[in-house]
């Protein structure tokens, strides 16, 4: 069998490259194998390799001037252009470093390569292996990194996945993500981890007084937190060092903290070495203090192979696959510096723990052993062959990826899941699957056993989650209060004296149920997490978040521990005049005894012991009612068609410019959408009004009690002139809407909310409005006819404002909701009446028109005292470009905007029908709980 490894950089020192050597060296004895490197960057390999390996390099970068290293008569000038121009196979946000110049050598090579395997090291890598070679050619993706959380790297995963013939990556999380994320569409999806290299390994005595790091000094690698945690360590026990090994762009900045904290006899920063082997026989701990990133860290299993514990942040994926909490390491919550210098005081403190820690880490090691790790890579490889030849490999992977183009429109939106939780190890593993077999109705979901549902938001789920932990306390006579708090979780407080029996009922209560529980740590940092049935209690336990996952059924929509409860153990403080809380509240860090007197509050319709401080109207609190007010248009109507192409004819304007263009009017249901993002994530929003010209969705329940449809007549009244498609014109009129509260928010139907917000994101106790700057300019030059009309409109407005307070306003809004005030669109209504009569009476958009709503409102908020500036996590998307169109994927992964908004412009490059394709996916995919506002939802027969 002839393997061909394929690299981006074979002579870079990198995890990536060192797995494939020893790879390719073990496979040697027994296959052809190669190794195809893009680009060579040194005349030197970092890494040794066997001569029965060869490397053969495509662009040679160690001359002045990039050209390829087979012969060839291009001169240099021809070769230093087209190494200055983008790369037409391997796009830029996948990876810079590729060009016209490697496509020209990648095309070249792999459209002739004669090999049995390709495997691919990178995404970008793996655009080209699906798709240039022969079909005989069998393509294997090696995924070196957390899939789940690369970012835009990530793209061709999902654009390209279902060509490969396996996908294998390092942890079972990982796998399970893809199972999840690509369902029937994914190719075979295989872990296997990465081997420690063969030859002697010596192994630590343990009785070395060093801690010792293997990390590259960039950023994502928080050496410097090790740094500070080990100044924790220095200060109890100063005959011990922390020894760094590696380089990188961080080391000045660690060398200035060094100094800085008085470390210099302590820290050790000694550069690179080869013979880290060697180094771990000489260590006692090995520390790990990566963010997010590391797929499944070599430093780790070397350590271990060594009979070295260690101690890790647990980042999403990695070290929790590594280091069994407790048994040979310490897992830490992430960015705890304190927990490091814990967990490092802890073993040193203790020379039996450390050298039992060892011993299991040295068992441990055994699974990573290089004949067991490359047996399942030759299994691979030899299934694979095997089945190469059979008619259904190409059916099946034409099948994969016509399913995959019709659910993601094949253009690089992909509806991925949430990433999976840390799985659960030992007994609280077996207990799982006992659990999974016994109770009826779970399914397991993104590392967790779930109860699947589609009728439950957000509130509903966290009110659940409550009703766990206060059935539980009630029960048991634990006595407890519910702690009013901002966000989504309710928190629950319990005295430290009743610590022991909470826990003991509440493992008791869940002994056969899939509840589980993240311990809370002071400050309500969350450490990993399990079964409640498997909780003990400890003393440094400050509380815990109790939680039942909950999924959809598209699985796109998960609810985990940011929807539990916090139940929180509150002990007294040592000068006896109050509860030390485990994390801020609203009456502070220390609450006082008196404070704490009983009140009563009701939740859901159960009433539970509250704190009657809290009874009041805070400071903090908005008060006051926010509607919301929508201006919608079905563009596909044939009656509301037949009025806008009548009032253009009547203009003597055709329909076709950016005024009338049918992507401003085109209705994909985002209002449907729309609409769920604020029962999901704003239930406090009060009532719904939707502004429209003789239309109402044929799926609205418009007898529903917060809802209020309303024509554009009831509006506009003698104001003006109707029809309107314009909707600047229609915009001027919405203060006029009857029954509008005072403070309200303007939506488009295109924006969707992206997570739970409070009031108080968009407006003041006080009644002040909040406004979200864009860093779009308003350029400063005059109104022309060329200009779209969202800039002369904000050129009109700068002429009002520089008339009227005498500055000048140079940027545009955000694309979000629009906090508003009724008395500020009335006065500017009263102070500019010419310029808001003819926007009003102006039936289509015009360049003299104003914009109200969602800009001249906020600038004259601001210098009337009743708007200030504020910032909103908002991601805007042009669905109509598709290379944007892989932002979904993040923003449908992370969900970490409150706010984005899918715009729909003329200028797009895209069919519309291909467009409504895209939205409809990731927008059923975001929200695919219908509403109580939709007919016949679960939601609204219960209303």
């Amino acid at each position: 069998m002839k393997i061909t490894f394929m690299l981006t950089w074979a002579d870079a020192m990198g995890g990536t490259e060192r797995a494939v050597y020893t790879q390719a060296e073990h496979l040697a004895a027994r296959h052809e194998v190669e190794v195809l490197s893009v680009f060579r960057t040194d005349a030197e390999r970092f890494f040794a390799v066997d001569a029965a390996v060869p490397v053969r390099y495509l662009v040679d970068e160690t001359g002045p001037v990039p050209r390829p290293v087979r012969d060839c008569d291009l001169d240099d000038a021809t070769c230093r252009t087209l190494a200055e121009s983008p790369s037409r196979l391997i796009e830029t946000r996948w990876e810079k470093a590729f060009n016209r110049l490697s496509d020209m050598e990648i095309e070249r090579a792999l459209r002739e390569l004669d090999t049995d395997v390709l495997v691919s090291t990178s995404p970008a890598l793996m655009a080209v292996t699906t798709t240039l070679p022969p079909a005989r050619v069998l393509t294997v993706h090696q995924e070196h990194r957390p899939s789940q959380v690369r970012g835009g790297t990530g793209e061709p995963l999902f654009r390209y996945a279902p060509r490969l013939d396996a996908l294998v990556v390092l942890t079972e999380r990982t796998r399970e993500w893809f199972a999840e994320s690509l369902q029937d569409c994914a190719p075979r999806l295989e872990v296997i981890v990465n081997a420690v290299p063969g030859g002697f390994r010596p192994r630590s005595a343990l009785t070395a007084r060093s801690v010792t790091m293997a990390r590259r000094l960039v950023p994502d690698k928080q050496v410097d937190h090790a740094v500070r945690a080990f100044a924790q360590v220095a200060a109890a026990h100063p005959d011990w060092v922390l020894r760094v090994f590696g380089d990188g762009p961080q080391l000045p900045a660690l060398r200035r903290l060094v100094n800085a904290l008085g470390l210099h006899d302590h820290v050790q920063l000694l550069g690179p070495t080869a013979h880290m082997a060697e180094e771990w026989a000489k260590s006692s701990i090995t520390l790990l203090t990566s963010r997010d990133g590391e797929a499944f860290p070599l430093v780790l299993t070397e350590a271990f192979a060594a009979g070295v514990p260690a101690i890790s942040y647990d980042c999403q994926t990695g070290p929790a696959e590594i280091i069994t909490d407790g048994e040979n390491g310490y897992l830490v919550a992430q960015d705890d510096i304190d927990g490091l210098a814990a967990a490092m005081l802890k073993l040193i403190g203790d020379p039996q723990q450390l050298r039992d820690f060892g011993a299991a880490a040295l068992r441990a090691a055994g699974q990573y052993d290089i004949e067991l790790v490359m047996g399942r890579w030759e299994e691979l490889y030899g299934e694979l062959l095997a089945g190469r030849d059979a008619s259904g490999r190409t059916a099946a992977k034409a099948d994969r990826l016509a399913a995959w183009g019709l659910r993601t429109g094949g253009s690089g939106f992909a509806p991925a899941v949430p990433p999976p939780a840390t799985p659960l190890a030992g007994a609280a593993g077996r207990r799982e699957a006992r659990l999974a077999a016994d109770e009826s109705g779970l399914v397991r979901f993104g590392g967790r056993l779930c109860r699947q549902a589609d009728d439950l938001m957000p509130a509903d789920v966290a009110l659940a989650n409550l009703d766990l932990v206060a059935d539980v306390l009630a029960g048991a006579g634990v006595p407890y209060q519910v702690l009013r708090d901002p966000g989504v979780r309710h928190r629950v407080v319990v005295r430290a004296a009743h610590r022991a029996a909470a826990i003991a009922a509440l493992t008791a209560a869940y002994a056969d149920r899939a509840v589980y529980a993240d311990p809370l740590r002071p400050g309500g940092r969350t450490a990993p997490g399990t079964l409640v049935a498997e909780l003990r209690d400890t003393v440094d336990t400050a509380g815990l978040r109790v939680f039942q996952p909950v999924v959809s059924a598209s699985r796109t929509l998960s609810y985990g521990p940011a929807y539990g409860c916090d139940l929180e153990f509150w002990a007294d403080a040592e000068d006896g005049a109050g509860l030390v809380a485990t994390r801020r509240t609203l009456l502070g860090d220390v609450v006082p005894e008196a404070v704490m007197a009983p009140g009563r509050v009701v939740l859901g319709g159960r009433e539970h012991p509250s704190v009657a401080a809290l009874d009041r109207t805070l400071v903090a609190d908005v008060a006051f009612p926010i509607d919301v007010v929508y201006t919608w248009v079905d563009g596909d109507d044939p009656a509301w068609r037949a009025r806008r192409d009548a009032a253009f004819a009547e203009l003597g304007r055709p329909p076709v410019d950016a005024a009338g263009a049918d992507a401003r009017f085109r209705s994909r249901d985002e209002l449907r959408y729309s609409l769920r993002s604020l029962e999901m994530f704003a239930p406090w929003v009060r009532t719904v009004h939707i502004v429209t010209d003789r239309q109402v969705p044929a799926w609205l329940d418009t007898a529903h009690p917060r809802i209020r449809v309303v024509d554009h007549s009831e509006i506009f009244g003698d104001r003006g002139a109707l029809p309107s498609f314009n909707s600047h014109a229609i915009e001027t009129q919405l203060h006029h809407i009857e029954g509008l509260s005072e403070h309200f928010l303007y939506f488009n139907d295109d924006v969707f909310l992206g997570g739970p917000v409070e009031p108080g994101r968009f407006f003041h106790p006080s009644g002040t409005a909040r406004y979200f700057p864009s860093p779009t300019p308003v350029p400063l030059t005059p109104v022309s006819p060329d200009d779209d009309f969202n800039f002369s409109a904000g050129k009109n407005n700068r002429v009002l404002i520089e008339e009227a307070f005498g500055h000048t306003l140079t940027h545009a809004f955000l694309h979000a909701p629009h906090p508003l005030r009724r008395d500020v669109l009335a006065d500017i209504a009263e102070r500019f009446p010419a310029e808001t009569a003819r926007t009003a009476a102006s039936r289509v958009r015009a360049h003299d028109d104003i914009a109200v709503p969602s800009s001249l409102h906020h600038y004259y908020a601001f210098f009337t005292g009743r708007g200030v500036p504020a910032d909103l996590r908002c991601a805007y998307i042009n669905v109509g470009d598709a290379s944007q169109h892989p932002r979904l994927t993040q923003i449908l992964t992370q969900r970490q905007f409150e706010v984005f908004c899918l715009n729909d412009t003329h200028h797009g490059d895209l069919p519309a029908d291909e467009q409504g394709q895209i939205v409809f996916a990731f927008l059923e995919g975001y929200f695919p709980v219908a509403s109580s506002f939709e007919k016949g939802s679960p939601r609204n027969l219960r209303r």
